[in-house]
């Protein structure tokens, strides 16, 4: 007898316990140290940012772009299976209350993402409009509310396999969410205010009127679940090894002119292999390009020349630790042990690949230092960006990749 409520339990369950056996690894307890360092330094900065705002900043329209992103990005954790789509087919009109359930799981967990969200944003505008936080409980209700209207018609839309749909929810859903947003901190009429409410009402009913007949696009749902459990494991694979995780590779033709530089020859076997890895796996590539992108704002909206010396070393730190996963890379692969290459020469070129990727950053903190006009702070960093590199490459990665 099959009990849609028994198998949502049993794959909410097994999600929780796959989440929390990986969440472990990921903070462990230097990882939290660092953590928590950068989150009390960011505080304290943003804490000053605040404080030396004007009354004339559009505190409004920022926090209504910000939040009308994470309202509308509101996807389903429907925990379905790649096997789903042949035996749980015949039964999809009994597992309404399945999807029900995994709606409202979803939007528990992102409306405490939201929750954060406001909570960091509503000193902007405490400070600002001079109101204090008294609204802030109101104003999070009706925006828990929008996230609830979200990610109900977000589930109608899944219904449809044609991408410009998608798209062009995505786009109207996003103004609707950011205009709301933004009237209602601007506490404009309350009218105003109902009328886009009956907008959202009606949006909504047009989709259900239409998907009404429509089938659930099993294909869409499972890709869309696989990938973003794949986003989690590609980020628990820089602590732990994960079997589940599939590699995802991309081919990238403008990235050529890097490796077209390495010598073609025996001992630099490695650095070719480990250079095109790099380049081509988003997990490497992507993680050096977040790091850096997130370190050179927090480090161009960091005045105190200290402040941005520790956030350089705290990055360069993140960015080298998170890319030592990528020597074992290839550790299941036994082709690469017939190479002619002695191991002396796969740690030479590891280690001047990383090198040169710290080194890189370095220079990119630097740089964005002296456009600043602090040329002082600007070597000091990038003296000691190449200092901490080097430390960290031939003395730290050392002890780390014999364990």
């Amino acid at each position: 007898m099959f009990d849609e409520n028994k198998l949502w339990r049993d794959r909410a369950s097994g999600r929780m316990k796959d989440l929390g056996r990986y969440l472990r690894y990921i903070f462990n307890g230097h990882i939290v140290i660092v953590l928590l360092f950068l989150i009390g330094t960011a505080a304290y900065y943003y804490q000053e940012w605040i404080k030396a705002l004007s009354p004339n900043f559009p505190a409004e329209l920022v926090i209504a772009v910000i939040v009308g992103i994470f309202v509308t990005y509101s996807p389903v954790y429907n925990f379905l299976l790649e096997a789903d789509k042949v035996f749980l087919l015949p039964l999809e009109e009994r597992l309404k209350g399945y999807f029900l359930r995994s709606g409202i799981a979803s939007f528990v967990f992102q409306g405490y993402i939201l929750l954060l969200v406001f909570a960091v944003l509503m000193p902007i505008y405490a400070h600002v409009s001079g109101n204090g936080f008294g609204s802030f409980i109101p104003f999070l209700l009706l925006f828990l509310v929008l996230k609830a209207w979200n990610l109900a018609a977000a589930w109608k839309i899944q219904f449809y396999v044609e991408i410009s749909v998608h798209r062009w929810d995505y786009l109207i859903r996003y103004l609707i969410n950011a205009v709301f947003a933004y009237l209602l901190l601007k506490q404009a009429n309350l009218l105003i205010l109902l009328v886009i409410g009956v907008i959202m009402a009606f949006y909504y009913y047009s989709f259900h009127v239409k998907t009404t007949k429509i089938g659930l696009k099993w294909d869409q749902l499972i890709d869309a679940e696989e990938k973003r459990m794949a986003s989690f494991y590609r980020l628990a694979n820089l602590f732990t090894d994960v079997p589940k995780l599939k590699d995802t590779v991309k081919r990238r033709k403008y990235l050529d002119l890097f490796i077209s530089r390495i010598p073609f020859s025996q001992e630099k076997t490695y650095l070719f292999l480990f250079a095109r890895t790099f380049l081509r796996s988003s997990d490497y590539l992507g993680l050096f390009v977040r790091l850096t992108v997130i370190g050179v704002l927090a480090v161009y909206f960091i005045s105190f020349g200290i402040g941005q010396l520790l956030l350089t070393i705290l990055f360069i730190y993140l960015t080298g630790f998170q890319l030592l996963p990528l020597w074992n890379h290839h550790q299941n692969k036994l082709w690469v042990d017939l190479y002619p290459v002695s191991a002396s020469d796969k740690t030479t070129a590891f280690h001047f690949l990383l090198m040169i990727l710290l080194v890189v950053q370095s220079l990119i903190f630097a740089v964005l230092i002296l456009l600043k006009g602090e040329w002082y702070y600007s070597l000091l960093v990038l003296g000691t960006g190449l200092v901490f590199s080097y430390f960290f490459v031939y003395f730290y990665s050392k002890s780390r990749l014999k364990k």
